[in-house]
C-alpha cells in the first residue's frame, strides 16, 4: 500500500504537459515572466508554447534539438537553439490574461508523442476561456488524423501549421526517422497538409520549409510553387546546427543563396512570378532570373522595405506577422536571417550586397 502510495506521488509531481509548459526565452519575456531584453529594441508579442514531457519527443529528426537520440537529458535539451522555461499552464493563461494587449499570435507546438492531442486540447480549453489572441498549433503528423484537425477548429484554433522542414521526399527520408508507429513519413505529413487544407481552408495552414538540408534550389521554388497554388503559406527557415544533434557539424545555407531564396518565394507570393522564369542547372543551382523592368522597379520599392526578409509567420488580428521567432534561423551573435522587425536603411544596404543580384540577372 506505501508503494503504491509513494508512486501515485511521483506520478503526480512529474511537470509535464497539460498542466506545464514551455515556452521560448523570447515569449518568457513579452510576458514579464523573465528579464532580459534583445540586441534591437522592438515590439515582440508571439507568444510560443512547446508541449513537455519527462520522455521527451518520440521522434528522431537529425537536425532538432529535441531529437530523441541527441545527447542529453530532455529537459536540459534546447530547441533552435534558445532556452524554452518551464513554467505552469495556470500561471501562463494568467499572464498572457493581464498582458493581452502586447500579444499578436499564440502558438501551441506539438511534440511526437501519444499524449499531444489529448494535451493540446486541454491547453487550448485554458487559452480560449482567457484570451482572445489569434491561436495556432504547429502539429505533429504522426498523431493526428482528420477528425483531430476539426476538434482544433471548432475549438477556435484559427490556423494549422505543419513542420515538413525537407522540400523533397529524399532529403525527408535522410533526415527524418520513423517513431516507433511507424507515421512520421513523408506522405503522412501530405495527407495532415492535405486535410488541414481541407477542413481550415486557403490561406489558414502553413507549412515550415527549412533551407539547408541538403535540397536543391529547384526543390525549394517547387514547394513554393505547389503551395502557393492551392492557397497555403510556405514559412521559411534557414537550417541552424545544433550542436551534439546528427547534423551538428553541417553547413548551414551561404547567405547569397538564402537571400535569394527569400527574395524569389516573395516574388512568388507577391508579384505572380511563373516558373519558367527561374533557370537552374543540371543539379538544380539556380542560375538566372528573368523579371520585366517594371516588376524589378515595384521589388526593388519593396526591397527598401526590407519586407521580403522578414521573419515569416502566422498573421496577428490586423494581417501583419504577428509570430517573428526571434533567433530561429540564427544565433543572438549572428547577423539576422530573417528579421523580427522592419530592416533599418543600413540593413538593407547589407542584403543587397549579399543577394548579387547582378550575378543572376541581365
Amino acid at each position: 500500500m506505501i508503494t503504491n502510495d509513494k508512486v501515485s506521488f511521483e506520478i503526480e509531481i512529474k511537470k509535464v504537459s497539460p498542466d506545464y509548459v514551455r515556452i521560448s526565452a523570447a515569449s518568457a519575456m513579452a510576458l514579464r515572466m523573465r528579464s532580459g531584453r534583445f540586441s534591437r529594441d522592438f515590439k515582440f508579442g508571439g507568444i510560443n508554447i512547446l508541449l513537455n514531457y519527462d520522455n521527451g519527443c518520440l521522434a528522431d529528426c537529425g537536425y532538432c534539438g529535441l531529437a530523441r537520440t541527441r545527447p542529453g537529458a530532455y529537459e536540459d535539451k534546447s530547441f533552435i537553439r534558445v532556452e524554452w522555461p518551464l513554467v505552469t499552464m495556470d500561471e501562463l493563461v494568467d499572464r498572457m490574461a493581464i498582458h493581452a494587449s502586447v500579444m499578436t499570435r499564440l502558438c501551441i507546438s506539438q511534440v511526437t508523442h501519444g499524449r499531444s492531442h489529448a494535451d493540446t486540447i486541454e491547453i487550448t480549453k485554458k487559452i480560449v476561456a482567457k484570451v482572445d489572441t489569434p491561436l495556432s498549433i504547429l502539429c505533429a503528423p504522426p498523431v493526428l488524423n482528420g477528425e483531430r484537425l476539426q476538434e482544433y477548429k471548432n475549438l477556435g484554433v484559427d490556423m494549422i501549421g505543419v513542420g515538413l522542414d525537407a522540400v523533397s521526399e529524399s532529403v525527408f527520408k535522410q533526415h527524418r526517422t520513423d517513431v516507433p508507429n511507424g507515421s512520421l513519413s513523408w506522405e503522412n505529413y501530405w495527407n495532415i497538409i492535405n486535410l488541414s487544407r481541407e477542413i481550415f481552408g486557403p490561406w489558414k495552414v502553413n507549412i515550415h520549409t527549412v533551407v539547408g538540408l541538403g535540397e536543391s534550389d529547384k526543390d525549394m521554388m517547387d514547394m513554393f510553387f505547389h503551395l502557393f497554388k492551392n492557397q497555403i503559406f510556405p514559412y521559411l527557415f534557414s537550417f541552424n546546427p545544433e550542436p551534439d544533434s546528427r547534423m551538428g557539424d553541417w553547413e548551414k545555407a551561404d547567405i547569397k543563396r538564402w537571400r535569394r531564396i527569400q527574395l524569389i518565394k516573395h516574388l512568388i507570393e507577391k508579384y505572380d512570378l511563373k516558373p519558367e522564369a527561374l533557370e537552374y542547372d543540371e543539379k538544380g543551382n539556380l542560375i538566372k532570373m528573368n523579371v520585366e523592368d517594371d516588376k524589378i522597379n515595384k521589388v526593388i520599392a519593396h526591397l527598401d522595405k526590407g519586407v521580403p526578409f522578414m521573419t515569416d509567420g502566422c498573421p496577428d488580428p490586423s494581417g501583419e506577422v504577428g509570430c517573428t521567432r526571434p533567433y530561429g534561423s540564427y544565433k543572438p551573435s549572428e547577423e539576422y536571417r530573417d528579421f523580427p522587425f522592419r530592416p533599418a536603411s543600413d540593413d538593407i544596404i547589407q542584403i543587397h550586397k549579399e543577394l548579387a543580384l547582378n550575378e543572376i540577372m541581365n
